[in-house]
């Protein structure tokens, strides 16, 4: 749907203010007003747009399947060759150090000057009403360019120092005659799309409504996925050498909304029981949540570690607790802890497009606690990478790839089981805690895990 464009003079106008949270509908749109001035400073082109968002000086928000709604006026003491008015919404992905990838353009036009009784001059208004679509299509890349692909519209992402942006405009054009420069004036707007986590096992929403003790994977089957055993394998107080299987289990469904906490099960089996309650502290387990951000020709592939190691971004975005189950004593060659790892309301939904995407990983890494030294590449799990179930790569013992909604199925509000006066813990340097080189924009160089 892209339009050619001459070349233009423009103006593009953003809030200062960071791009709004997720609200729900105000009684009122909220209503933003730009303005465009001459060369003497007198105010002659406006853009009214009406938001989601709390206030005015906040970025225009706008959630999936919106109709975006407002008015041009212009304001011209003479006729200057105008030959139309536009209105656009327009949206492209850009990596750094290269040109964007426009991959959205709806344009609407308000005023031509070949269907006009008379030349444009004076005051005019013009309403529009843009309709957001909810997919786009994208010509794929290489040789079979002929070929589109579509995807849903990916929300908006900005970030100090990321490698890859996606930014999306509302733009009113005001046409010119071939030899003259079209002038424009836009701002940037807020798209979210509202994304609804699956609902949960009946007997984990009983638990919710009720406030009972979540039951565990073994008497509610459709409530976990067990992810495969994992030897956790190394050396006690430097004597002996001990193997341990570990298991861990996580509430499904694998989509948990913002600000919900992620259930947790793991359980460590073996015949030592002075490495079980060694390593069967909450401190000794380090799972945390990773956020990848792939830029790219392999941005849409399945499995990161495909693309070059340079074009891959790490970091993590939580990190989980333990305690000890409370379901009976400790059995002989088995520990229980429970968990829990919150999603911070914070966080950016997660999405798949060509040339940038985002996704979410639940990672563990080899135990730590004194006296335990791990052995040398007994990793024994999952590419933390893929999530992929088989292959380990680098140190994660294993990993499993979840989504990030914005919102839980509708009448589900999760609870926290975290024991009285149990505190979050500190988020800690995930790069240094894996021995990972990292530079300004936590970049993980080469360890692929």
């Amino acid at each position: 749907m892209s339009t050619k464009q001459r070349r233009s003079s423009s103006m593009v106008l953003s809030s200062e203010a960071d791009p709004p949270s997720y609200v729900s509908r105000p009684p009122d749109f909220t209503e933003h007003r730009y303005q465009l001035e001459d060369s003497k400073g007198r105010p002659w082109l406006w853009l009214t747009v009406k938001s989601r968002s709390r206030e005015a000086r906040q970025l225009p928000l706008f959630f999936d399947r919106d109709t975006i709604t407002g008015s041009v006026e212009v304001d011209l003491d003479k006729a200057e060759g105008s030959k139309g008015v536009l209105i656009s919404v327009t949206a492209g992905v850009t990596a750094v150090g290269q040109d964007e990838i426009k991959f959205l353009d709806v344009t609407s036009e308000l005023w031509d000057a070949r269907s006009a009784p008379s030349k444009l001059t004076g005051k005019h208004s013009w309403p529009y009403s843009v309709t957001l679509p909810t997919e786009c299509t994208v010509p794929e890349r290489g040789k079979n360019k002929q070929r589109q692909q579509v995807y849903p519209l990916p929300p908006t992402f900005s970030e100090r120092a990321s490698p890859a942006y996606i930014d999306y405009k509302l733009v009113v054009t005001v046409r010119k005659s071939a030899f003259r420069v079209n002038q424009t004036l836009a701002t940037s707007f807020v798209y979210l799309p509202i994304i609804k986590a699956d609902p949960p096992s009946h007997l984990r929403q009983l638990a919710y409504r009720e406030g009972s003790a979540l039951i565990g994977p073994e008497g509610d089957p459709d409530g976990w996925k067990v992810l495969p055993s994992v030897t956790v394998a190394g050396t006690i107080f430097g004597a002996r050498q001990v193997e341990l299987q570990c298991t861990v289990a996580l509430s499904k469904p694998l989509t948990y909304a913002l600000g919900s906490p992620i259930p947790i099960v793991l359980t460590l089996r073996g015949s030592d029981e002075q490495a079980l309650d060694l390593l069967a502290t909450p401190s000794a387990v380090r799972l945390h949540l990773i956020r990848l951000r792939l830029v790219g020709s392999h941005a849409v592939q399945d499995d990161p570690a495909a693309g070059r190691s340079n074009n891959v971004f790490r970091d993590s975005v939580g990190t989980a607790f333990f305690w000890p189950s409370d379901e009976g004593a400790p059995q002989p060659g088995a520990r229980v802890l429970q968990g829990e790892l919150e999603v911070k309301k914070g966080l950016k939904l997660g999405f798949v497009f060509p040339r940038f995407s985002l996704r979410y990983t639940l990672v563990l890494l080899p135990f730590q606690a004194p006296g335990f030294v791990p052995s040398a590449g007994h990793s024994g799990g999952a590419s933390a990478a893929s999530g992929s179930g088989a292959g380990a790569v680098g140190e994660a013992l294993l990993s499993e790839r979840i989504a990030i909604a914005s919102v839980n199925a509708p009448g589900v509000v999760p609870r926290s089981y975290a024991p009285p006066g149990y505190v979050f813990p500190e988020e800690g340097d995930y790069n240094n805690t894996v021995g990972y080189l990292e530079n300004g924009n936590q970049r993980f160089y080469h360890h692929g895990f």
